[in-house]
């Protein structure tokens, strides 16, 4: 395998700057981004992705290996809980195994962002479908998670109240970041090509250096992070880095059977390689919240973030090229 984009990849300037981000944090440096600013860099960067994504959909339709992709995406997602909650649940309580099932389920929008960029700094293409594959992989990890919980306390004669179906689908399924992306690709797609030029100046010209900002700001938050994962951490560090390998060995050879284009492959490992720290922390605060968040918070956020950003995209993108060229 080629690994000398990994190279590259650590001479990236939003990489560099989520490492002064880090630093800064360990040092203790006050160095911050008021939390506002970065929940409007999020948004942004979100409804950036979605509305191209979108428009890129409006091209390719919904032939080839498109369909196939979503149902992968959505597998993954799904089934990725089931493993991580028995591992997890050897260590540590019910109620943190299942917040870590479902943040090494869920993914990380953040992660996958920086993969397009990285794609479309090297020319390689991928299809705008894989936004969608995204936020489809948003939720499933958090329900499946859930009622494992549910039903390993059934088992176990707990007196802990269910959470709601209802309310935890409604969590899961029409939280924020999910509505924007799907409302910015389906908008993306209605638009096509016309409205893209009118808006390229800001979702495209400008999302390098939105990202910059956002990256530096979660090097802060996962500096911050790190120092929270000492109780845990003979467990966590290995964890964090060996289960988004594992994932991704299931992943590329799926894209492989589906027939994916390396690009889309690539972000597909990536999806299915990371974990989430915005959307199943909104969701454990209703569903679990007896489970702490240094824990699934700090490993996602502290260990596998860094990983995949520094190491795991560069090498997600070589095996993924290994194995379908």
């Amino acid at each position: 395998m080629d690994f000398s984009h990994l190279l590259s990849n650590l001479q990236n300037p939003p990489i560099l700057f989520f490492g002064l981000g880090v630093l800064a944090a360990l040092v203790r440096s006050p160095l911050e981004i008021p939390a506002p600013v970065s929940k409007l860099l999020a948004l942004y960067l979100l409804w950036a992705i979605g509305f191209k994504g979108g428009v890129e959909l409006a091209h390719g339709g919904l032939g080839g290996t498109v369909l196939p992709a979503l149902g992968a995406a959505v597998l993954l997602a799904a089934l990725a809980p089931l493993p991580v909650f028995a591992l997890a649940r050897r260590r540590l309580s019910v109620h943190d195994a299942t917040a870590l099932a479902a943040a090494y389920g869920s993914i990380s929008a953040v992660t996958f962002l920086t993969a397009c960029a990285g794609l479309e700094r090297q020319g390689i293409g991928y299809g705008g479908h894989m936004v969608a594959a995204m936020a489809l992989m948003e939720s499933p990890a958090i329900v499946v998670a859930v009622l494992l919980r549910q039903r390993l306390l059934a088992r176990q004669g707990s007196d802990a109240a269910p959470t709601s179906t209802k309310a935890l689908l409604h969590d899961a399924l029409l939280n924020g970041p999910v509505v924007l992306l799907l409302g910015s690709l389906i908008i993306g797609a209605l638009c096509g090509d016309s409205g893209y030029q009118a808006m390229k100046p800001l979702c495209k010209d400008a999302f390098p250096g939105v990202l910059v900002f956002f990256l530096l700001d979660l090097g802060v938050l996962a500096g911050g992070r790190m120092r929270q994962l000492a109780a845990h951490a003979r467990f966590l560090l290995p964890f964090g880095v060996i289960v988004p390998l594992l994932q991704v060995t299931v992943a590329l050879p799926l894209a492989a059977l589906i027939g994916m284009s390396v690009g889309d492959a690539t972000l597909l490992a990536v999806l299915a390689a990371s974990a989430s720290y915005i959307a199943v922390p909104a969701a454990m605060r209703l569903a679990v919240p007896e489970a702490e968040a240094s824990v699934y918070v700090g490993a996602a956020l502290g260990i596998t973030f860094p990983f995949n950003i520094v190491i795991g995209l560069p090498v997600y993108q070589a095996a993924a090229t290994w194995i379908l060229t």
